[in-house]
């Protein structure tokens, strides 16, 4: 009897070991033949060089861009204002629900290669067919166990219990999915980030635009006090008949004139506020500042470090290359879809025709666990598409990747170079203007004594008007420039 057990066990082990090996074989004849049918991919590597430095006559890793916001700016109604941006613009707040839906993808990506655990229960009625299979086989069987009772017609069901499913990631899929999902929400992060620095950058530009048209307009309002005042003189020349009705004319035009553009200042001063108020989430309202400190505004050289601090500092470019890695790994993904997949479900309950026999146990107990391996073979033409496309979007990541580099690394070089044009023209328009201003009071002096005629004093006048308009608003592109440089070294997000 012994004898025969050990057989019985030996003959047992032998055929588990034969399924074994069949199994074993299934699967490697399947992957085989799944990974033979894979098409074949064109890459390219990513190029993350960048030139030493910005230009040939210095090197200094010393960067602006570690500066924090608060830090660069010091105009206490400007940081007021990019505070309140960064609270309340939509566009801003969009983005950061963006960030929340990514920081979800990387929950859900995460439970897709644990086991899902799921409750059923139910209950139900089912009639009994009698003259088929099933009703033949029971017509000697009823509900109450008892012999002589027939089967009732309309026979009720009562289950619950527990299923589990679980796909067995072989190939890293369900984790390589996960680790996409992550790695776009570190681009959707840095996005966000861009889009602070952006927001930092455009509040600043308006609210200088700002302070620049408050100044012209009181530059104008002064050119007109002076251009009145010099038609009381031609006014009064004419009337000793040393002038002509025609200087009398002209000036009125020009102080006409001057006295129109006023009202075009105060519309774009109006419009100005509006895209400020935009920019803070709220609708249109007066905007504090003072125009005074324009004046004082003095722009200072930035350190623009070296190109290769670029990839660390600019949100873009980081933004960038998390997106790049993330196509990576949803290549992989879209590759693992080739291979075959390994399900296993299994199922632990009660089932009953009667709920005072649910928890019959064994008798209602019910329970099962199946495994499943299925692979592609037959027209995988989608499956191939996906693939192909996941490697096209990985290729658009590279160039993506390296045109924002360049786009950086330009924008720093040109900003190098307005920064200075700036400097040197704003000191010879400050040149002009004061050449122009003392000429206003010779030109005067010389009417008054014959040796200048009125055509010299309006030419003065209007040459100096537009001199202080134009030292203003170079100005205000220096302010503007300076912004520009500290947005495109990557500060601005703290």
């Amino acid at each position: 009897m012994t004898n025969k057990k050990n057989l019985i066990v030996l003959n047992f082990l032998m055929v588990k070991k034969i399924i074994n090996m069949k199994y074993k074989i299934s699967i490697l004849f399947i992957s085989l033949f799944t990974i033979s049918c894979i098409p074949s991919l064109v890459k390219r590597d990513v190029n993350k060089a960048v030139p030493k430095m910005y230009d040939s006559t210095r090197v200094d890793t010393t960067n602006a861009a570690k500066l924090k916001w608060k830090q660069f700016f010091t105009d206490p109604d400007l940081i007021a204002l990019i505070d309140t941006a960064l609270k309340h613009n939509q566009q801003f707040n969009i983005v950061l629900q963006d960030v929340i839906i990514a920081n979800n993808q990387v929950r859900a990506r995460k439970g897709m290669y644990l086991p899902f655990v799921r409750l059923f229960a139910g209950a139900g009625i089912d009639k009994v067919r009698k003259y088929t299979t099933l009703g033949a086989l029971e017509s000697n069987r009823n509900v109450e166990i008892r012999p002589g009772k027939p089967i009732p017609e309309n026979l009720p069901s009562f289950l619950f219990g527990a299923n589990v499913s679980w796909q067995i990631d072989i190939w890293k899929q369900l984790r390589n999915a996960k680790k996409s999902a992550l790695y776009n929400y570190f681009a959707t992060t840095e996005g966000k980030n861009y889009t602070a620095t952006l927001l930092i950058a455009e509040m600043a530009h308006n609210y200088y635009e700002l302070l620049a048209l408050d100044n012209q307009l009181t530059i104008l309002k002064a050119n007109i006090e002076i251009q009145t005042n010099a038609l009381e003189i031609i006014t009064l020349q004419k009337q000793a008949g040393t002038v002509t009705e025609l200087a009398v004319r002209r000036f009125e035009a020009e102080v006409a004139k001057n006295k129109s553009r006023q009202f075009s200042i105060q519309q774009k001063i109006v419009e100005t506020e509006n895209r400020i108020n935009f920019l803070l989430g709220r609708f249109p309202q007066p905007i504090k500042r003072n125009p005074e400190l324009f004046n004082q505004l003095n722009p200072l050289p930035l350190a623009t470090g070296v190109p290769s601090q670029l990839l660390q500092n600019r949100p873009d470019i980081k933004q960038a290359e998390q997106a790049l890695t993330a196509t990576k790994l949803d290549v992989k993904v879209a590759k693992a879809n080739f291979y075959p997949n390994l399900n296993l479900t299994a199922n632990l309950g009660y089932e009953a025709f009667s709920m005072r026999y649910l928890l019959t146990t064994p008798e209602s107990m019910l329970y099962n666990l199946a495994g499943g391996l299925v692979a592609p073979l037959i027209n995988r033409n989608a499956i191939k598409a996906d693939y192909l496309n996941a490697n096209a979007r990985q290729i658009q990541a590279v160039y993506n990747y390296e045109q924002t580099v360049i786009n950086a690394y330009t924008e720093v070089v040109n900003n190098q170079n307005n920064i200075k044009n700036l400097a040197d023209s704003y000191d010879f328009k400050s040149k002009q203007v004061a050449a122009l201003t003392r000429s206003i009071d010779i030109s005067i002096s010389l009417f008054k004594s014959a040796l200048a005629d009125y055509v010299e004093i309006l030419l003065t006048q209007r040459d100096a008007i537009e001199a202080k308009m134009e030292m203003v608003e170079t100005k205000k592109q220096q302010m503007n420039a300076q912004v520009k440089m500290y947005q495109v070294l990557g500060g601005g997000v703290e």
